[in-house]
């Protein structure tokens, strides 16, 4: 009887070794998540830089500054039905020399609608991510660009109406999928999109033919100038991937100076593209080489003039006292030439190992933005801990390097060294 009990005791006891609840698999009704950051920064500046001049001419001189901030992002999901709601909140406060400064944002919210496993819809505002690039995306009609120095942050959206289309195959062509979206645009309303009073109609066009991603991609002449484009994905072996990206965009403008200064106003239809790589070794390093060509950036010559106004604008500032131009530069045309990559041409590297030679909770990394036009440039190495659950430490250096009326020689600073602490929940 003994015997007995054992044998029939067995099978209990392999039902919760190896048995599972599947609840543990069901979506939750409501799920909130985010994290909490504290980020110290130390700018060690130039003061014969461009951007320096720019933005400290009216400022006491220094050489170097310090910032603290604090933020916080919360994105929540509730879940009744064939309805879900989403939002992603994002707020931060800083201080530095010249005081201090909060900025909040509801990043996403947004209503979707599943009423079928191939149909869904979405009304609000949301962050649509186009393309296949990891530091540009070429494609990324109906978004906001990425930051190429840490292109994995949160980004806000636009308010959309959106929906998939999915329909399913067998052979070569698997996956067909058309995601239109309509982006209205008024005072109030999405107004840093384009011009007001229109709707944009956009549209993907997505298929996975054998293993390759592709993707059709339109926007309607609005707000903007009409652009349409491709991208692709391919894995060429199971660690080694490639893709790419070209977009032609319509009737773009840029506001371009001379070194006397005067403003002229340049229309062109313009094509850029992206073509990229990720490898993945045994060893679990990690390598993105991307390629950029920005067909709607500035050329060199155009970027020198720029640089020369500031300074020879500044040069009558230190005589006269006169502030007036150098005010109406930094106004008017600082905004368009010192966003992230203005230029025509620059390669990206990014290197990760983790945990080399078993170091554990460890991943060195390290950044190079290349401005093949002017041949200045940005690294920027990094150290990621996280070792303690839930906590990522991360120390970063920016170098930036190059000739004067060069990109990166114009900046405002010459490094930058963040440490960052953030708490995931």
């Amino acid at each position: 009887m003994a015997c007995a009990g054992v044998f029939a005791a067995a099978p209990v006891r392999a039902q919760e070794d190896y048995g599972f609840d599947a609840g543990q698999f069901e979506k939750k009704r409501f799920e909130l998540n985010g994290y909490a950051e504290l980020r110290a920064e130390h700018f060690a500046l130039d003061p014969g830089a461009a951007f320096y001049r720019l933005n400290f001419f009216d400022q006491t001189p220094r050489s170097d500054f310090a910032r603290g901030t604090g933020a916080l992002e919360l994105t929540g999901v509730y879940r009744e039905g064939m309805a879900s709601l989403h939002a992603t909140a994002h707020g931060e406060a800083s201080r530095d020399y010249s005081g201090s400064e909060r900025d909040t944002r509801l990043y996403e919210a947004y209503l979707r609608l599943d009423p079928a496993r191939a149909a869904s819809a979405e009304l609000g505002k949301k962050a649509l991510r186009w393309g296949k690039g990891y530091a540009w995306n070429p494609v990324g009609f109906v978004e906001r660009p990425k930051d190429p120095n840490d292109p994995e942050l949160s980004r806000e959206g636009f308010v959309v109406l959106a929906g998939d289309l999915i329909r399913s195959f067998d052979g070569r062509l698997k996956t067909l999928a058309l995601t239109p979206v309509l982006l209205p645009v008024r005072d109030s309303l999405n107004d840093d999109f384009g011009a007001a009073g229109h709707v944009n109609a956009a549209a993907k066009l997505y298929a996975l033919y054998g293993d390759t991603d592709l993707d059709l991609v339109i926007l309607g002449a609005g707000s903007r100038g009409r652009r349409y484009g491709f991208d692709f994905a391919r894995n060429l072996t199971t660690n080694f991937e490639i893709h790419g990206e070209w977009a032609r965009t319509a009737d773009t403008e840029r506001a371009v100076t001379d070194a006397a200064g005067n403003v002229t106003r340049v229309r062109a239809d313009a094509d850029s593209y992206l073509l990229g790589l990720r490898h993945l070794t045994e060893n679990e390093v990690t390598t993105i080489v991307e390629y950029y060509r920005n067909g709607a950036g500035y050329t060199q010559d155009e970027m020198r003039a720029f640089f020369e106004r500031v300074h020879t604008v500044y040069d009558q500032f230190q005589a006269s006292g006169d502030a007036t131009a150098l005010g109406r530069i930094r106004d008017t045309l600082q905004t368009p030439y010192a966003r992230p990559t203005p230029m025509g041409r620059y390669l990206y590297l990014r290197v990760s190992a983790k945990e080399p030679f078993d170091i554990l909770y460890f991943t060195p990394a390290i950044t190079l933005i290349d401005n093949l036009d002017d041949r200045s440039y940005s690294a920027a190495p990094e150290l990621l801990y996280t070792g303690v659950t839930d906590l990522e430490l991360r120390l970063r250096l920016y170098v930036l390097r190059g000739e004067r009326l060069t990109e990166f020689g114009e900046k405002q600073n010459d490094r930058r060294v963040e440490f960052r602490v953030r708490y995931f929940f």
